[in-house]
C-alpha cells in the first residue's frame, strides 16, 4: 500500500462507529473496516500468597525481586491469553497491602507486620491494568493463622487485640463467624480495600466455617463456638445458626460492594459439590452445606454474587464427582443466570517436561494437559462466552508438562474479553481518539485516548494480510506493527461493555 501523509479536515463516519474529528498524520479514518465481534471468555488464575504458593516465590525476597516477579507474572499471563488475575490479599487476618487495620503478611518479609517497603496490591493493580488485565482481590474472611505459618503474631493481629474472637481449631486459628464484632471487623477490611484500591472484583473462596477436624479416634471435633452460640443463637439449631452467620456475611458483602465500588464484582469459589438434595444422579461426596455451613444455592437464588467459581477439582472420568454433570448441575441451580465459571485444578498437573507420559490414564501422580484442556472444552460447550479459573498460577508459570504451551497453541488461540455483567452497569464508554506519541528514545508510538479517566482497557483489532487478529490493550501507548495495514479499536467499560468502534488505515 502506498503511504502518504494526510490530515483529514472533515470527519468520516464508519458503519456502526463514531465520528472521528481529528485523525493524525499518515493515518486516516476508514469507512470499510468491519472487524469481527469481540470474543468473550473469563480466563483467570488464582495467585495464592499463603505459604508462598504462587507469589512471592519465597519469604524475605527484597523489594526489587518481588516487583520483578509481579511484572513477570502479569506479562506471562497476558502472553498466555488470560484476562484476569485473582490475587490473595488477606490470607489470615493479615494484609498484602498498606493497611491500618491488620498487619503485613509474613509471606512478604518472613515476619508478620514487617513492612516490605512498597504497596504490593497497588503495584499489582497498576501492572495488571497497564496490560489490560482485570485484578480481583481475594480475601479469606475467617482464617486467622494458617498451619504452616512460622512468624510470631504481630501485636496488632486479631489474635492479640481481640483474642475472644479467635479460636484454635486443629492446627489453625479461626475467627468465629458467630461473633458480631469479628464480622464487623472483616466487613470493615473489605470496605477499606474497596474505597482505596481500584480492584475489579472482590473474591472469597471455600473457607467459611473450617473443614472438619478429627480426633485420634477418627471422630469429628466440633468447632469451638459454644460461647457465641449461647449468646447469639436466638433459639436456632446450631447448624441453622451457623448458616445464617455465613449468609449474612455474603449478603452484607454484596451490598457493601454495590455501595462503595458499584462496578466491582463479587466472586465466590465454593467447594465443588452442591447440597446432597440438589445433586445430579450418581454424584457423591462431602456436603459443604452441612459441614462448612455454606448455602451456595441460596446465594445464587438471591443474586448475592456476580459470578460463581465452583471448585470442580476432579477429572472428567471420576464418576462420583464427574466434571460435566457437576457443571450442568450448578447451571440448573442458577435462576438469575449469574455466570458460572468452574475452577480448574491445573496444579494437579505434576511437574515434568512437555510430552512426558504418565504410567496410565489413572495414574495418581497427576494429570496431563489434555485433562485441563478437555474441561475447558466441556465448559465452552455448556456455557458459550463463559469462563474458567486455574488453580493456581504456579502450574502455568512452570509450564508443567507443557500445559502453558498447550493452552496457548490449542485453547487460547485468540485473545478474549471477560463477559459483560449488565446488571452492574449498562453505560458504554466514549469513543476513542488516536494520537501519535514519542517515547524518551524518540520512537514513534500510538495512544488511544477516551473522555473518561478510565476505562482502563481497550480492545485492538489488527488487519494483517486480510486477516483480523485481536488483543487486549491497557491505557498506555502501543506500537503499530509494520505488517498491519489497518486498526479497529474500542474502549471497554469497567463492566466490559464495548464502546463505539473506530477504525484507521495507514497511507
Amino acid at each position: 500500500m502506498k503511504r502518504r501523509s494526510l490530515l483529514l479536515s472533515a470527519p468520516v463516519l464508519l458503519p456502526g462507529c463514531a465520528v472521528l474529528e481529528s485523525p493524525v498524520p499518515q493515518v486516516r479514518v476508514a469507512s470499510d473496516l468491519m472487524a469481527p465481534a469481540l470474543p468473550r471468555e473469563f480466563r483467570a488464575a488464582w495467585v495464592a500468597t499463603v505459604a508462598n504458593i504462587d507469589w512471592p516465590s519465597r519469604k524475605g525476597l527484597d523489594r526489587e525481586t518481588q516487583l520483578a516477579e509481579i511484572r513477570a507474572t502479569v506479562r506471562q499471563a497476558r502472553d498466555l491469553g488470560l484476562n484476569a488475575l485473582i490475587l490473595q490479599v488477606r490470607t489470615s487476618a493479615d494484609a498484602l497491602y498498606a493497611s491500618r487495620r491488620e498487619p503485613w503478611s509474613e509471606y512478604l518479609t518472613g515476619t508478620q507486620g514487617g513492612d516490605p517497603g512498597y504497596d504490593p496490591l497497588a503495584v499489582w493493580i497498576e501492572q495488571a491494568h497497564a496490560a489490560g488485565l482485570e485484578l480481583h482481590a481475594w480475601f479469606n474472611p475467617y482464617r486467622a493463622r494458617q498451619s504452616g505459618a512460622q512468624s510470631a503474631q504481630a501485636p496488632d493481629h486479631l489474635s492479640q487485640t481481640q483474642p475472644q474472637w479467635v479460636k484454635r481449631y486443629g492446627k489453625q486459628l479461626w475467627i468465629d463467624p458467630g461473633e458480631p464484632g469479628a464480622v464487623a471487623h472483616t466487613l470493615a477490611v473489605f470496605r477499606d480495600v474497596l474505597s482505596r484500591y481500584a480492584v475489579d472484583g472482590v473474591h472469597i473462596d471455600d473457607y467459611f466455617y473450617p473443614y472438619p477436624e478429627k480426633d485420634a479416634n477418627g471422630q469429628e471435633v466440633d468447632f469451638p463456638d459454644e460461647a457465641s452460640f449461647a449468646t447469639y443463637g436466638g433459639g436456632l439449631e446450631k447448624a441453622d445458626w451457623r448458616r445464617r452467620n455465613v449468609n449474612q456475611l455474603v449478603e452484607n458483602l454484596f451490598h457493601l460492594i454495590r455501595e462503595v465500588r458499584p462496578t466491582a464484582r463479587l466472586g465466590i469459589s465454593p467447594f465443588g459439590l452442591m447440597k446432597p438434595s440438589e445433586r445430579p444422579p450418581g454424584i457423591q461426596g462431602f456436603s459443604q452445606y452441612d459441614k462448612l455451613y455454606a448455602d451456595v444455592e441460596l446465594w445464587l437464588a438471591k443474586g448475592w454474587l456476580d459470578y460463581l467459581v465452583p471448585q470442580l477439582y476432579w477429572p472428567r472420568a471420576q464418576t462420583a464427582q464427574a466434571f460435566g454433570p457437576l457443571l450442568q448441575g450448578w447451571m440448573r441451580l442458577n435462576p438469575l443466570g449469574r455466570p458460572i465459571w468452574p475452577g480448574l485444578y491445573t496444579s494437579r498437573i505434576t511437574e515434568g517436561p512437555a510430552g512426558a507420559e504418565l504410567q496410565s490414564a489413572g495414574d495418581t501422580r497427576g494429570w496431563m494437559p489434555d485433562e485441563v484442556a478437555g474441561q475447558i472444552a466441556l465448559t465452552r460447550a455448556a456455557v458459550p462466552d463463559g469462563g474458567h479459573v486455574h488453580f493456581s498460577w504456579v502450574a502455568l508459570k512452570q509450564n508443567r508438562r507443557g500445559i502453558a504451551d498447550h493452552l496457548k497453541a490449542k485453547t487460547y488461540t485468540q485473545a478474549a474479553v471477560p463477559p459483560v455483567l449488565p446488571w452492574l452497569s449498562d453505560q458504554p464508554p466514549s469513543a476513542l481518539s488516536l494520537e501519535r506519541v514519542h517515547d524518551l528514545t524518540g520512537t514513534v508510538r500510538w495512544q488511544l485516548r477516551g473522555a473518561e479517566e478510565g476505562p482502563l482497557r481497550r480492545w485492538l483489532w489488527w488487519r494483517e494480510g486480510g486477516q483480523w487478529r485481536g488483543q487486549l490493550q491497557g491505557a498506555g501507548p502501543f506500537e503499530w506493527p509494520e505488517s498491519a495495514e489497518a486498526l479497529v479499536a474500542c474502549a471497554l467499560s469497567p463492566t466490559g461493555i464495548e464502546g463505539p468502534r473506530q477504525g484507521w488505515i495507514r497511507w
